[in-house]
C-alpha cells in the first residue's frame, strides 16, 4: 500500500468498532492477531501487542467470541488494536467444549465468508444471536449449527428454498420457511421433534455445499467426530 494509510490523511488514526473476534493466533512471544467481524468495516485483522501477557490491558480482550467495542490505530498497511471494552465473553465456552467447538465451527465460517468493508452487520447480528442459542442450552448444539447455517447461507444470497417441499415432513417445511422468514432478532424462538431436526440437518448441509463448495472447514471434521447434533 506504500505510504498511503489505511485512512484518508485528513481523518485521526483510530476508530471505534463494535464486533467480536473471530480468529486469534499468536505472534512472537507475547503479540497476538486477530480477526474481528465488526458492524461498521466488516471484517478486519489487526494485531494486538502483549495481549498474551497476563498483566496486559488487552489480555483477554482477545479471546475467540469476545464481543464488544474496540480502538484500533490505523497504520500504513496494517492495524495496531489499542483498547478494548469487552460487553460478552461468552464465558461458558471455558467448560462446555461441545459448545465452543460449534461456535469455533461458526466463526471460521464467517471467517471465510465475510470481506474487509463489506456491510457484515447482519452477519456479525447472526453470530451474537447464536452462540447466545448455544450459551442458553435450550436448543440442541446440532439444530443451533443448523439454523446458523440455513440463515447465513440465507443472508448471502445463496439458498433458493427447499427445491422439493414434498421430500421433507411438513415440520421440517415450516422449520426452513421460519429460518428464512424470521428478522435474526427473533431466529431462535422454536424447537423442532428428533426426525424434523434430522432433515434439518440434511437441509443444511446440501445448502453449505452449494454455498461454500469444496471448500474444508477445518473445524468441521473436529466437530463431527465429537457427534455433536444432539
Amino acid at each position: 500500500m506504500g505510504d498511503e494509510s489505511l485512512l484518508d490523511s485528513q481523518e485521526s488514526p483510530y476508530i471505534e468498532v463494535t464486533g467480536m473476534v473471530i480468529e486469534q493466533r499468536p505472534i512472537g512471544e507475547y503479540d497476538r492477531r486477530v480477526v474481528l467481524l465488526t458492524r461498521e468495516r466488516g471484517k478486519i485483522s489487526a494485531f494486538a501487542k502483549s495481549a498474551r501477557k497476563p498483566t496486559a490491558s488487552l489480555h483477554g480482550t482477545t479471546d475467540l467470541f469476545a464481543f464488544g467495542t474496540f480502538r484500533l490505530f490505523a497504520g500504513k498497511s496494517s492495524y495496531t488494536l489499542t483498547e478494548a471494552n469487552i460487553l460478552n465473553y461468552f464465558e461458558s465456552f471455558r467448560t462446555d467444549i461441545e459448545g465452543a467447538l460449534t461456535g469455533a465451527y461458526f466463526c471460521e465460517v464467517l471467517e471465510y465468508a465475510t470481506r474487509e468493508n463489506n456491510d457484515e452487520a447482519l452477519l456479525l447480528l447472526l453470530a451474537y444471536q447464536s452462540l447466545r442459542a448455544l450459551e442458553s442450552k435450550t436448543f440442541p448444539d446440532g439444530f443451533v449449527r443448523s439454523v446458523f447455517e440455513i440463515k447465513l447461507v440465507c443472508l448471502e444470497g445463496e439458498f433458493p428454498g427447499l427445491s422439493d417441499r414434498a421430500k421433507y415432513s411438513p415440520a421440517c417445511v415450516r422449520a426452513v420457511d421460519t429460518i428464512t422468514a424470521s428478522p435474526i432478532a427473533k431466529l431462535y424462538s422454536f424447537l423442532v421433534d428428533d426426525a424434523a431436526k434430522r432433515e434439518l440437518e440434511e437441509v443444511a448441509s446440501l445448502a453449505m455445499r452449494r454455498a461454500f463448495g469444496s471448500h474444508e472447514f477445518k473445524s468441521l471434521p473436529v466437530l463431527e467426530a465429537m457427534g455433536v447434533k444432539d
